[in-house]
């Protein structure tokens, strides 16, 4: 087999837009005709610039190259521009080819993935969800609102979920790390309280944020929620300086979760040396589903667990399940629900009670509805996902408005 063709599709998922504003799907073609599907997750470019490197990373390394040759393509894009290093653009690129390469390989081999990386070790992969707002809840009000997260964490209760995400101690600024306002900590305090009076020990509290403290500010934060147990702190302060998750997993009673901005084995194994017990790869991003398989083998041998991170589109979903199924030291993985995701693969995964079970479908396991992606182009100028440029503001308090919503 050799891979000689590519098709690059930006889509816009349509209101409420969650998944973020657009998502980067690419069809690669063989000689032989098979086609595979990929997800790059990047944010850092716009989707034109994101669009380009994609094509540039493609015709200079994948194009006339046998897709079985996974770990010699890596070294390709990650080596051959004189770089060496982690580098979250072209990564992302690459993260997304080598994804349609396992499609590729699976469908070539009539297996799925799931069993050409290790085979089956989970029957059934543990999902969780973010808390978004319900029909009945009014959307502007219930980022601030203990109340309407804690009727919304009942109802994931109830449809199976066993673990639930939300994060209301904003704001998510570009101005580096802060110290919370007073009212972000007691927001999160009330949150975490009606939570989990609310499910009680029926579903674990995953606390969300998003690299937006200094050290000192995240454990104040985190020592705060301590009586509530959360299952693990997300992202606590930024992901640019790593040495100093130690601190904060060390002053912090509980587990420490990182790695959705955050690509290759090289910068995970260093999250791993600073004490970060759950890693969160998004493998749209992270370099793919082999270098997937290595960042678990390295949390492994650190008794630390894997919980792949999704905040894309379904084809990144579909990979973070095949790994994850496939991974011992799996703890749990997110998912989207909404109509979109579900139909832009036409239905090929389910989610039951809070679980997926992956078939034997050879690949990914998916059918991407290639005419839905392409009917919902994007036409805006914002990222995937981005900061604010306002500061913290400690008189009037903060809120995040859950992701980036597209426009109304």
């Amino acid at each position: 087999m050799k891979l000689a063709d590519l098709d690059v599709i930006v889509t816009a998922p349509p209101a409420p837009g969650w998944g973020g504003r657009y998502w980067i799907l690419v069809k690669v073609t063989t000689a032989c005709g098979i086609t595979g599907w990929g997800e790059c997750y990047a944010s850092t470019v716009g989707p034109v610039a994101m669009e380009a490197v994609i094509r540039d990373v493609f015709d200079r390394y994948f194009e006339g190259e046998n897709p079985e040759n996974v770990e010699r393509l890596f070294r390709r894009v990650y080596s051959s521009g004189f770089t060496q290093r982690p580098d979250l653009t072209v990564m992302g690129a690459f993260s997304g080819l080598e994804i349609a390469c396992w499609d590729i390989l699976g469908k070539a081999r009539d297996r799925p993935v799931w069993a050409l990386i290790g085979g089956r070790m989970w029957d059934r992969v543990r999902l969780y969800t973010y808390l978004y707002p319900l029909p009945s809840h009014e959307v502007s009000d219930f980022w601030t609102s203990p109340e309407m997260a804690a009727e919304c964490a009942v109802a994931m209760v109830e449809a199976g979920y066993t673990a639930v995400k939300f994060d209301p101690a904003g704001p998510y600024t570009m101005r580096g790390g802060h110290q919370p306002a007073m009212s972000d900590i007691s927001m999160s305090v009330a949150f975490c309280r009606a939570i989990r009076e609310a499910v009680g020990d029926r579903a674990d509290l995953l606390f969300g944020t998003h690299g937006q403290f200094n050290t000192s500010g995240a454990i104040r934060l985190g020592q705060a929620l301590e009586p509530y147990l959360p299952l693990w702190y997300e992202e606590p302060i930024p992901p640019d300086n790593i040495a100093e998750f130690r601190k904060v997993a060390e002053a912090v009673r509980i587990p420490v979760a990182t790695g959705e901005r955050m690509t290759t084995k090289a910068e995970f194994a260093a999250a791993l040396n600073a004490g970060v017990a759950i890693l969160q790869p998004a493998l749209g991003r992270s370099g793919g589903i082999w270098e997937g398989k290595k960042i678990a083998a390295l949390a492994e041998v650190h008794n630390a667990q894997m919980a792949p991170h999704l905040y894309a589109g379904p084809v990144e979903w579909a990979a973070n399940l095949h790994l994850a199924t496939a991974t011992p030291n799996l703890l749990i993985a997110e998912t989207i629900e909404t109509p979109f995701h579900d139909a832009l693969i036409k239905g090929t995964i389910k989610v039951e009670n809070g679980h997926v079970s992956l078939s034997d479908a050879p690949g990914l396991g998916i059918e991407v509805d290639e005419a839905l992606a392409r009917a919902h182009p994007f036409d805006g100028n914002g990222l995937h996902l981005q900061m604010q440029d306002d500061p913290c503001d400690y008189v009037n308090g903060n809120s995040f408005e859950g992701g980036a919503p597209p426009k109304k």
